[in-house]
């Protein structure tokens, strides 16, 4: 390489360098648009308003927030890896979409290379709970009635391939039992019918319908699938503690942007959701949610997105289970 040619690179390297700082200093100039995943009223969608009201105050433009629900999230997801990689197309979602849908659907964007993540905003628990139609009070009665009456059990989820189902799924495996899958399309039907007793476990995110019912004592609180045992529930032991590790399954959600988004831009971003999810009031809000606050750099959760691609895929493909 001569000196003119590395005299050349090195001065175009300075330029790039120059020009990505004085993109991350001037964004945002307009408003941007924020994509929520699911349909409107639910947690995630109350939550992304809350971050996006606090975004517009700092920095200072509309971020305006827009519901794009549909397929478990796929259909948004695909309208952010689609959009313009200029920072302002934003969304929010759970990690399901990159991490699990696209091993069990065909989904219209590639997973490992259209989306970009950006900041991990919570961490949502998965909570396992006996109906009144269980004659039982923990998890080692699951145990012991399944082994005697094998299938006699039926364990409710939300619907193939969702983590509830994986949880199932991981848990009979460790346990050498067998249980009835009764997948629904979604939650709310599943919630009301769990409520009737029409089945006698069911695995849902815990939200403030859930933990109101368990306080009720309609429901019974067995196991939760969370990094340690929460506040809203302490007296629930995690699956871990219970010796299920990869029975401990929950859902991680966070901002996202199209692949090519500036970096600067994408980790100024970062650090404003970083700060306002550390805020008392955003605390609040993810906790009485039933949610745990969960924060990190880009790197961090493209690395956990990625963790969980594979273990999923592990799952899928080698334990031989069927989650369609």
């Amino acid at each position: 390489m001569t000196l003119k040619t590395l005299t050349r690179l090195l001065t175009a390297g300075m330029l790039v360098a120059a020009s990505a700082t004085s993109v991350a200093a001037g964004w945002p100039e307009k408003p941007v648009r924020v994509i929520v995943v699911y349909p409107g009223g639910g947690v995630s969608d109350s939550v992304t308003r809350a971050v996006s009201e606090k975004l517009a105050s700092s920095l200072g433009v509309p971020f305006v927030v827009e519901n794009k629900g549909g397929a478990g999230g796929t259909v948004g997801m695909a309208d952010i890896s689609r959009a313009t990689p200029d920072g302002y197309t934003i969304g929010f979602s759970s990690i399901s979409p990159l991490a699990l849908s696209p091993l069990i659907n065909k989904v219209q964007y590639d997973p490992q290379k259209d989306i970009a993540p950006v900041a991990s905003v919570m961490v949502s628990p998965v909570i396992l709970l006996g109906t009144k139609a269980f004659q039982g009070n923990s998890v080692d009665d699951i145990i012991s009635q399944s082994k005697a009456s094998p299938g006699v059990l039926r364990w409710a989820t939300s619907g193939p391939g969702s983590v509830g189902h994986l949880m199932l799924e991981q848990f009979q495996h460790a346990a050498g039992i067998e249980v009835t899958h009764i997948p629904y399309k979604g939650s709310a039907q599943q919630q009301t019918d769990a409520l009737g007793g029409q089945f006698e476990l069911i695995s849902t995110n815990a939200g403030p319908a859930m933990t109101g019912n368990i306080e009720k004592g309609a429901l019974k609180p067995l196991a939760i699938a969370a990094p340690a045992r929460v506040s809203f529930l302490p007296n629930v032991p995690t699956f871990t503690e219970l010796g299920y590790p990869k029975a401990n399954m929950m859902s991680v959600f966070g901002f996202f942007a199209p692949a090519g988004t500036p970096k600067p831009v994408i980790d100024k971003l970062n650090a404003e959701v970083n700060r306002i999810v550390a805020s008392p009031d955003i605390q609040k809000l993810l906790v009485s949610s039933s949610n745990i606050p969960a924060t990190g750099t880009p790197e961090q959760f493209a690395q956990d997105i990625q963790d969980e691609y594979q273990a999923n895929r592990a799952l899928i493909e080698n334990a031989g289970l069927s989650l369609k």
